[in-house]
């Protein structure tokens, strides 16, 4: 019995797509007939998964957050003694998202079918990447499942948790310097002009400031939008340029060299490699393609550059430790909690852990980051106006100054 997709025409000719488990399509062209619907296309849910894949180079993903919700359900299913593919159908009836529903159900055909439910999510690539199903393959294996599940689901939400931090953390900042420069912007297109015309009435000579303020406004009411425009074709090719490995290596060393944003970036990337890795050697994965798949998660190519070197190293006999510390990417105490790892046989153990590490220190840079940045946007938005009301109201003190 597979999963099939279909789209099917109601008596009053009102479109409807759905799901519908059956033996073959015509199987589910029957069923459709039974409920009143004329089919229109049916597909199983696999083959189409792979037909838009080929045709668009990729399907739309389903959220982390999903990915998190739905393997905290699956593992707690399972935990709980239940059939695997009763556990899955009963997860895809807790969702009320279509495209998550028909992944579910697509992955329970092929578990029904005989397929590992690493197999049946392997039909899905690009929804379970490689470090899900290499882990999952592994708790199968062992005959852990439940405990892998349970050990995956904490990693899935931990991820998406740093993920969140990391956004919340950079939106705040985003939308105030947003609001400053529309402030701004505002002030000087639409306020100085109306100011600006009491003055030349007088036609007296202007203080430099107020000039310097007249002439950056009319600058922004004739090339304001060209600006715009030149800044959007400049982000338009810098994205484009980044399509090219060498040009995004580069780009990449150049963020790792920056004071504040190397930390970040450096922070981030650690304790993703780490917490991979260290679900990947609880769960009995081995240690080189631990290593691959760990690396892949890593999205600042330099480091990914030094796990695949390290992983050579290690393949030849060398530690972990030893390894990742000779390119000098990674924070010494990570390496440090790696080498004890080793030395005691709680690799895993102290791969968390250094995870864990990484993540306070992120969560606190990010905090202060915050509380640095908020603060100072807001300054600089009220020097910026400041400077425009003293600029504008100069000159008539210095007409009061005559007058008297």
């Amino acid at each position: 019995m597979g999963a099939f997709e279909y789209t099917a025409l109601e008596p009053g000719g009102r479109e409807r797509k759905g799901i519908l488990e059956g033996d073959t399509p015509r199987h589910i062209r029957q069923l459709l007939r039974e409920r009143q619907l004329l089919p229109v296309s049916v597909a199983e849910i696999t083959q189409s998964e792979s037909k838009q894949q080929s045709a668009f180079g990729r399907r739309r993903r389903i959220s982390p957050a999903d990915l998190a919700l739905f393997t905290r359900q699956l593992a707690t299913l399972v935990r709980a003694g239940l059939p695997l593919e009763e556990a899955l159908l009963a997860v895809s009836q807790q969702t009320e998202k279509p495209r998550v529903q028909s992944i579910i159900l697509g992955a329970r055909a092929r578990v029904m079918e005989g397929y590992t439910l690493a197999g049946g999510f392997a039909e899905f690539p690009r929804v379970f990447p490689e470090i899900y199903r290499a882990t999952i393959s592994a708790g199968e294996q062992s005959g852990y499942l439940d405990a892998i599940l349970e050990r995956l689901a904490d990693y899935t939400e931990n991820r998406e948790l740093l993920r969140q931090r990391v956004l919340g953390a950079m939106l705040y900042p985003i939308v105030l310097s947003f609001m400053c420069f529309v402030i701004v912007s505002g002030l000087l297109v639409f306020v100085v002009p109306k100011v600006v015309a009491v003055f030349e009435t007088q036609r007296a000579k202007l203080p430099i400031m107020t000039r310097a303020l007249i002439a950056t406004s009319a600058f922004f009411r004739d090339y304001g939008i060209w600006v715009i425009v030149a800044i959007a074709i400049i982000t338009f090719i810098f994205m484009r340029s980044l399509r090219d490995p060498a040009v995004r290596r580069r780009f990449h060393h150049f963020q790792l060299q920056m004071p504040l944003v190397g930390k970040l970036v450096r922070g981030f990337n650690t304790a993703r490699f780490t917490r991979t890795l260290s679900i990947l050697s609880a769960s009995s994965v081995p240690v080189l393609d631990a290593l691959r798949i760990a690396g892949e998660v890593v999205t600042n190519l330099p480091m990914r550059d030094a796990v695949i070197e390290a992983a050579q190293r290690v393949r030849e006999g060398a530690p972990i430790g030893r390894s990742l510390a000779i390119s000098r990417l990674f924070p010494p105490m990570t390496i440090h909690l790696i080498s004890s790892g080793e030395s005691s046989g709680k690799l895993e153990d102290m791969l968390d852990r250094a995870a864990q590490s990484q993540d306070r220190e992120l969560d606190g840079l990010l905090t202060a980051l915050v509380g640095l940045l908020g603060p100072l946007l807001i300054v600089l938005m009220g020097v910026f106006v400041m400077g425009i009301v003293f600029a504008m109201l100069l000159p008539i003190f210095e007409m009061n100054q005559l007058i008297h």
